[in-house]
């Protein structure tokens, strides 16, 4: 099982990104994805999750509003639009499998990780 997120890089405050998680060795239609990110000197936090089907997705208050998650089944993809991005955002980001079909919000409720991808943001 293998999930490599790309799309991340240096953005000015107000602009966007669309990180992309592409899963391969798993049913990947069978499970919900979950996005994490970890800021330098701080611990890693949800920032979003989607179930199996997309029916159903969630967010982290920080986020709402200004991040989408998505996903294309058909291609074995998972998508992260951010835009209004802002300074505080500045985080490796990544993507990891649930264990169940839902979408889930903890670090121990996901297994397989992706490596991450770096997102800097600049005031």
């Amino acid at each position: 099982v293998q999930l490599v997120e790309s799309g991340g890089g240096l953005v000015q405050a107000g602009g966007s990104l669309r990180l992309s998680c592409a899963a391969s060795g798993l049913t990947f239609r069978n499970y919900g994805v979950g996005w994490f990110r970890q800021a330098p000197g701080k611990e890693r936090e949800f920032v979003a999750t989607i179930s199996w089907s997309g029916g159903y997705t969630n967010y982290a208050d920080f986020v709402k509003g200004r991040f989408t998650i998505s996903r294309d089944n058909a291609k074995n993809m998972v998508y992260l639009q951010m835009n209004s991005l802002q300074p505080e955002d500045t985080a490796v980001y990544y993507c990891a499998k649930s264990k169940s079909a839902w979408g889930a919000d903890k670090s121990f409720e996901h297994e397989y990780w992706g490596q991450g991808t770096l997102v800097t943001v600049s005031s």
